[in-house]
């Protein structure tokens, strides 16, 4: 495969589809950090709305039960 360094950037290739390739292993380390980060953020979001889902359910029966 051959590379081709685009003109100004000093990371990144074209390769023989055109395809531009970036070859800092820092940066792609970070991204994959960012992104596993946002994929636990989003998980902890769906339990806490399933909590309080629960809660809510919960209140209203003990509500229900009381009065």
């Amino acid at each position: 495969m051959i590379m081709i360094r685009v003109e100004g950037q000093k990371n990144l290739y074209r390769d023989n589809s055109g395809a531009i390739v970036n070859t800092d292993t820092d940066q792609y380390n970070q991204y994959v950090r960012l992104r596993e980060k946002r994929k636990l953020e989003k998980k902890e979001i769906v339990e806490i709305k399933q909590e309080i889902e629960e809660l809510k359910s919960l209140l209203k029966e003990v509500l229900k039960n009381g009065s």
